[in-house]
Formats: structure tokens, C-alpha cells, sequence
């Protein structure tokens, strides 16, 4: 007689809860978050592997390390997708949102997204301009008051550099940085306190607080980039929160060189630029990616330095992921060493997202080749990087 799919699954659930919990541990380790809650279904034994306090910090500590990119997806008037995609996995995890937003947003609402940190999501309503933060942990949801500047729509938001920083027992800040009669200031909202403070950036070095200066102590906001000449916002954490100190600016310089006739598209992000130079296949505005530069230089602990060059994307991944396109933007982090860059290109309609690392320590990259996140026909309404999901 034939084994039916049904009693396959069970036989499959009945091997796998006789291993050793120490052994089913370890293979829950390697899994994304999504896939770990799926398997709670799987059997009370394996519901208590997963609940069981060790296998929580286990996992939480090991999470921190990895990367998320998240894109937000719509179509005109319909529910909208927030889609993860984890270094560790080989697919796309789909989060439906839209019903954990209801509360917080009215109908024909036009909603973006803006970025994340660990378990929490930011929005922003380009109808209402108001921020909506989402916490997809405990799925609790609530809209943030105006910042001092007032009301926002997502087109002030794109030029403003900001940061999600998750400061634990589920509460954040969020950290943004935009000029003021010329002059950068920093805005900051706590979460605990659901209030805001803002702070006017320093000029110079000479004063930079000690605990900014080390490795990990300090966040690169972005206040405006020119084609020459950037204006950065260092500001000093400790404990991974912002504490109070005076934020200072930083103006460093870019020179290029001559683009030899080649389009140029410049990527900031946590004091790194990844400049993309393409070069035209028509005259209907199709280009190709012909080089890629890493550069950096935005250093806190020594003499001041302008944008200086790092590495180049080698010709190995270029011609991998060289492709026609009509429209590219992109979005970067650091963390812990790695610089990661997503690409997202658009050609006809047809959209295409590449992920590349460089390891700073070893001077290498790496190209995350990703499957298709099936963005015919839809809208691009935000795209971040963010630590792991716990």
C-alpha cells in the first residue's frame, strides 16, 4: 500500500522529536525566526525545546550577528507586503502587516517604509504624515507624536539620515539628523518616555567625547550629500543609546576623479558611500553597471579624514550581477565590520535586488545571490537592512 504525504509528515515529526533535544536545538539554531515559529505547531516536545529559556538566549544572542533586508511592496490601493529575506536562509519570508496596522491607519491610507531595528518596524502614513511604529514581537502597534519640525510626509523622510536604535525590554529610539536654518540638528524619540529631544550639532573634532570615539560608540547620521562634499552628524551612544552628547559635524570631501563619460550613483550609510558608476546601452535611458567602489575614511579616533577610496567590487561579481536597468536605488549599513549594500534595479517593470558585504577585516566581498521577491506589477515603498528578528 502506498505511504500517504500525510502519514510521511508524521513519521518525519516522530524521527525528528526522538533526537536528543541538544541535537534538535542545534538545528533550530540554523533556522530563521519565521521558520522556528512554524515549528512550534510540530509537537508539544518541540514547542518546549523552542520555549525553554536556554535555547531563547541561545538564540537571541546568535540573531544579533545576523542580517535582515526587508522590502515593503504594494499595489495602488491594496494590501501591501513586507517581505525578509535572512542571510542564513535561501528564501523570502513573507509578513502581512497591513492587519497588525488596522488599528493605527484609516482606509486609502498610503503607508512607506522606513527602517528597523530587531523586532521593530517604523512607518510612516504619507496621508496623515504621522510615524507608526510596530513591534512584531509582541505585535503592538502605536503612532508616535510629530517630531519638533511637525508633521512629515515620506519625501522629507528619504532626506533625512536616521537610526532605529532597539534599547531593549521592547523599547527604542529613533535617531534623525536634518538642517535647520542651514545648520544640522539631531532629533531623538524615546519610546519610554514617548517624547522628543533635539540637539544641535557641534562643529570640529576637538571635543568629541572619549566614549564616542570607540569602536561601536558612535552612529554616522547623514544631513546632506553633495557631488563633492558631505555633511555627516556623529552621534556618541553608550550602552547602544543615545545619552545626551552633543552630536558633531563632519564635513568630508569627495574627489573622484574624472568619470570618463559614466553615469554615477552614490549609496550612503553609517559612514560609507558605495559609488556605482554605469554606462548607457541606448537612448532610452537603459544602463549597465560597469564598476562598483566601496569608500570610507569617516573615522572618530584620529586626525580628520575625507572620503577616502577603500576596494572595488572584483570583476568576478560584477559580471554576475551586471544587468541592464532604468532606475536604481539602494540602501547601507555597518555593523559589527561588514558593510552590506542592496541594489534594487528596475528595467521595463522587471525589478532585480542584489546583496553585497565587504568584510573590512578581511578586505573581501561576498555577492548574496537572492531569489526572485516576485515585485512585477508592484510599487517599491522602502527598503532597510536590519539585525536579526528574536
Amino acid at each position: 500500500m502506498m505511504e500517504t504525504s500525510h502519514e510521511k509528515l508524521s513519521a518525519n515529526t516522530v524521527g525528528f522529536c526522538l533526537l536528543p533535544s541538544e541535537i534538535i536545538q542545534n538545528i533550530l539554531l540554523h533556522l530563521a525566526l519565521p521558520e522556528i515559529i512554524c515549528l512550534k505547531s510540530v509537537s508539544r516536545f518541540v514547542a518546549g525545546v523552542i520555549s525553554d529559556q536556554n535555547f531563547e538566549r541561545a538564540y537571541n544572542s546568535q540573531s544579533r550577528s545576523s542580517a535582515w533586508l526587508f522590502v515593503y511592496k504594494k499595489r495602488w490601493n491594496r494590501d501591501a507586503i513586507l517581505h525578509g529575506f535572512n542571510d542564513h536562509s535561501s528564501r523570502w519570508f513573507n509578513f502581512r502587516v497591513d492587519g497588525l496596522l488596522k488599528p493605527v491607519i484609516c482606509p486609502g491610507d498610503h503607508i512607506y517604509f522606513l527602517t528597523a531595528s530587531s523586532n521593530v518596524f517604523l512607518f510612516v502614513s504619507n496621508t496623515r504624515r504621522e510615524l507608526l511604529a510596530l513591534d512584531l514581537g509582541t505585535k503592538a502597534v502605536k503612532t508616535i507624536p510629530p517630531s519638533p519640525l511637525g508633521p512629515r510626509g515620506t519625501s522629507s523622510w528619504r532626506r533625512s539620515g536616521m537610526k532605529l536604535v532597539a534599547t531593549g525590554s521592547g523599547h527604542f529610539q529613533f535617531l534623525f539628523v536634518d538642517l535647520v536654518r542651514h545648520s544640522p540638528v539631531l532629533f531623538v524619540y524615546s519610546s519610554k518616555t514617548d517624547t522628543w529631544q533635539s540637539v544641535e550639532a557641534r562643529e570640529g573634532l576637538a571635543e568629541t567625547p572619549r566614549v564616542c570615539q570607540k569602536e561601536g560608540g558612535h552612529v554616522l547620521l547623514d544631513a546632506i550629500h553633495g557631488p563633492y562634499e558631505s555633511t555627516v552628524t556623529a552621534v556618541g551612544l553608550e550602552c547602544g543609546a543615545y545619552n545626551n552628547h552633543a552630536p558633531i559635524v563632519l564635513r568630508p570631501k569627495f574627489s573622484p576623479g574624472p568619470t570618463d563619460g559614466l553615469d554615477r550613483l552614490q549609496v550612503y550609510g553609517d559612514g560609507s558611500m558605495l559609488v556605482v558608476k554605469s554606462d548607457g546601452v541606448d537612448d532610452a535611458g537603459v544602463r549597465m553597471v560597469s564598476d562598483i567602489e566601496l569608500w570610507g575614511g569617516l573615522r572618530l579616533n584620529g586626525s580628520w579624514q575625507n572620503w577616502e577610496f577603500v576596494s572595488k567590487v572584483p570583476r568576478r561579481i560584477k559580471e554576475q550581477i551586471r544587468k541592464p536597468y532604468r532606475a536604481m536605488r539602494g540602501c547601507l549599513e555597518r555593523r559589527d565590520g561588514i558593510i552590506r549594500a542592496a541594489l534594487v534595479c528596475n528595467c521595463d517593470g522587471l525589478w532585480d535586488i542584489i546583496w553585497l558585504s565587504y568584510d573590512t577585516g578581511r578586505s573581501l566581498w561576498t555577492w548574496l545571490p537572492l531569489p526572485d521577491c516576485e515585485m512585477k506589477g508592484l510599487n517599491m515603498a522602502g527598503i532597510a537592512f536590519s539585525s536579526g528578528l528574536t
